[in-house]
């Protein structure tokens, strides 16, 4: 018998009871031991029994919540894509129009939500504009450092041997855009992780910006640079159009899926220490247009009245002949028909009048021979009724012999009634 056994055995015999009725204590006890426990493992089992069943409520609860959590809403003015594993999921439908929609929550599947096509983003660029907080008295010299500006190319300078001379000005810009392509976007521009507490779409314009502005202020510089002074201080309508193709050029050549919507001057002026000369130099520059915008329309108004410029560079040609020379006068429209004509008619009035001068001459001539002083005479009568016949008044002195001088006295502040008088007289 091992050890173990005979311990068992030991300890069994010295539980017997000593008055030999032959009862085991042992086995008494052992039977009240395992009736107390058949009712704590009862009890046991329906607790371990009810927590599991609890347990598995709170876990179907859980994996309930959890699966719910994944819902989401796009709203109307956004779009969204879901990232499975850091991969754009699906392959045709990849980006979520507005709506509900669910995806495998983090950290399976992120939501990046993005602005609405349509929705355009405001970007002010004020880097090439001066330092307003400089003390602008007594004008203190440009300082690179704290002021912006732009060059632009001036006219051309005939005693300036470099060829073309330059001048600065400072402005400022407005950009806008919108996110195009939100894969294309997604891909190719950084934008850095949201805290928390913030979405993707509200950290894009916070990261966009200053990538937006590099290569905006690269645009300006190198479309202003091709433009004059004055046409840079009118803002020229194509200087924001050639910036504006530029920077969508630098866009679209690293595929940013950014579409610029418009790119404009909202103010502009040259450097505040040369004003005086800037006043003065736009002054100039405005009064010459203004005589040429007056000689240009005084050479239109009569190359309109010589009947357009065809006739003109036609009669301004020694070459023509006197039929085309014919078909433009007949054609000509405007004042030069009426002045032709009206040279048509005097030419023909003079020579009808030589022509009746002459006959009258002829008809004069056998007269003139028999009695010359007579002719002459009612000539001279003649000529006389004809020159005075518009005069108002008519004093005519006569010499007289015997007298040594005339005396003439003339009112020279005559009565109008007088004149008035004379028209009547003679409308009658």
């Amino acid at each position: 018998m091992s050890d173990s056994r005979k311990h068992k055995h030991k300890h069994k015999h010295e539980h017997t009871c000593s008055c030999g009725c032959g009862h085991n204590l042992l086995e008494e006890r052992t039977e009240i031991i395992a009736g107390e426990l058949d009712a704590g493992s009862r009890s046991l089992s329906d607790a371990l029994r009810i927590s599991f069943v609890v347990l598995k409520i709170v876990m179907v609860a859980l994996v309930v919540l959890f699966f719910s959590s994944g819902v989401f809403t796009v709203g109307p003015d956004e779009r969204a894509m879901v990232l499975r594993f850091g991969k754009i999921r699906g392959e045709e439908k990849r980006i979520l129009a507005p709506g509900l929609h669910w995806a495998i929550p983090y950290p399976v599947e992120e939501v990046i939500k993005f602005p609405g096509r349509n929705t355009v983003e405001r970007l002010p660029i004020d880097s090439f504009w001066y330092n307003e907080t400089q003390n602008s008295a007594g004008m203190p010299s440009l300082n690179p450092v704290t002021d912006g500006y732009c060059i632009t190319r001036n006219d051309t300078v005939a005693d300036l041997k470099g060829g073309d001379d330059y001048n600065i000005v400072h402005s400022k810009w407005l950009l806008t855009y919108k996110i195009s392509d939100c894969e294309m976007f997604l891909k190719n521009v950084y934008v850095k992780p949201a805290p928390a507490g913030q979405n993707y779409i509200d950290v894009i314009a916070e990261s966009v910006s200053p990538f937006l502005k590099a290569l905006a202020s690269d645009a300006i510089v190198a479309t202003m640079v091709q433009f004059s002074i004055d046409e840079a201080i009118k803002s020229d309508a194509d200087i924001s159009r050639n910036a504006e193709k530029l920077l969508q050029a630098k866009l679209d050549s690293i595929n940013s899926g950014i579409d610029v919507d418009s790119m404009q001057i909202t103010q502009i002026i040259w450097p505040r220490q040369v004003d005086d000369a800037f006043v003065a130099s736009i002054k100039a520059s405005n009064e010459s247009d203004k005589v040429v915008r007056e000689a240009r329309g005084y050479s239109e108004s009569k190359i309109n009245e010589a009947g357009g410029v065809d006739i003109a560079k036609a009669i301004a040609d020694p070459n023509i002949s006197e039929k085309d020379l014919e078909y433009y006068w007949a054609n000509a429209s405007g004042q030069v028909r009426q002045t032709v004509s009206e040279a048509k008619a005097y030419r023909t009035g003079v020579v009808e009048s030589a022509k009746a001068n002459a006959d009258y001459l002829a008809k004069l001539l056998p007269e003139y021979r028999k009695r010359p002083k007579l002719v002459i005479a009612r000539i001279y009568q003649d000529a006389m009724e004809e020159v005075l016949s518009n005069t108002q008044e008519t004093i005519i002195a006569q010499p007289s012999s015997g007298v040594n001088s005339t005396e003439f006295r003339v009112l020279v502040n005559r009565d109008p009634a007088l004149n008035k008088s004379k028209k009547t007289e003679n409308k009658k």
